[in-house]
């Protein structure tokens, strides 16, 4: 399945509030403002990997998961 660059970001953008929700250090993390900020930059191969899928853990999978 095909997904546009504005779906990776924001399932990014999800998995990025999901993970700071339990282990987010204000000194070492961006905050979820930044990291969306920051990954809005990026293109749509770097978008899927930030996601890191791979042939086990596909882009499908991820987006199931996020989206």
């Amino acid at each position: 399945m095909n997904y546009t660059k504005e779906q990776l970001i924001e399932a990014l953008y999800q998995e990025y509030l999901f993970l700071c929700h339990d282990d987010f250090d204000p000194d070492e993390d961006p905050t979820p403002e930044e990291y969306l900020e920051m990954i809005k930059k990026l293109d749509y191969d770097e978008l899927v990997e930030e996601a890191s899928v791979d042939e086990e853990y596909t882009l499908d999978e991820y987006m199931k998961t996020w989206q």
